[in-house]
């Protein structure tokens, strides 16, 4: 077997790294990949460590990915996938990750085997695909087989991210109007009252005074003609 040196390529940050040497064979694709610390690979996380990546052995069907342990004595998980091409294909491995919400792994999103040009894009449950879908903003292969046995039949479909929502040019209310208190009409002030002289006695004292003085000049003047 050849060794080679593994390229990493992720969407987003990269947060995980992985060995410096791999070993690939032709038929399955066989391909050593070391990683220190965890990621996540659909239906599955695998801690850090040591793992064999390799196509299932049909001929008929060449999209189905298997990881082992180092030592291939125990199956880790099975993956169902779906071509992934490049224009220019590389003499390294080279895996490719998503972009993740915070505090989750990494997750494996393409392995492409050195000199080809078609690579393995792994298929996520529907949960995990609109997560991976959210953070990136890209279409994520979704398929809701779980089962090793559902995979060569089981359909591949695409998650698409949700739509940003913008901000709409939504006019703002109407003000509303408050009933403003208006002040009443002042009434009109009374017209003022002429101001009259107050009256200090009865005219008829006067006229009594008046008649008097009368009888006292005609007896003046009577006295006067007999004497």
């Amino acid at each position: 077997m050849t060794r080679f040196v593994v390229a990493m390529a992720s969407v987003g940050l990269l947060g995980v790294a992985l060995s410096s040497s791999a070993r690939a064979d032709d038929w399955n694709k066989k391909t050593v990949m070391t990683v220190n610390e965890p990621i996540q690979v659909p239906n599955k996380v695998l801690p850090a460590g040591t793992y064999v990546i390799k196509l299932l052995s049909s001929p008929s069907d060449r999209h189905i990915v298997q990881i082992f342990n180092a030592d291939e004595t125990q199956l880790q998980t099975t993956i169902l996938a779906i071509p992934n091409y490049r224009i220019q294909p590389t003499g390294k491995t080279v895996f490719s990750f998503w972009e993740t919400p915070p505090g989750q792994p990494k997750a494996l999103r393409a392995w492409f085997y050195p000199g080809d040009n078609f690579g393995q894009e792994f298929a996520y449950p529907k949960s995990a695909a609109v997560q991976i879908a959210a953070v990136s903003h890209q279409t994520v292969p979704t398929t809701e087989a779980s089962q090793p046995a559902e995979l060569p039949q089981a359909e591949v479909t695409q998650t698409q991210p949700e739509p940003q929502q913008e901000a709409q040019n939504v006019p703002p209310p109407a003000p509303q109007e408050l009933a403003q208190a208006t002040a009443p009409a002042p009434e009109p002030s009374p017209a003022p009252t002429p101001q009259e002289l107050p009256k200090t006695g009865s005219p008829y004292p006067l006229i009594g005074l008046a008649g008097i003085f009368s009888l006292g000049m005609f007896a003046l003047v009577r006295a006067f003609r007999l004497s």
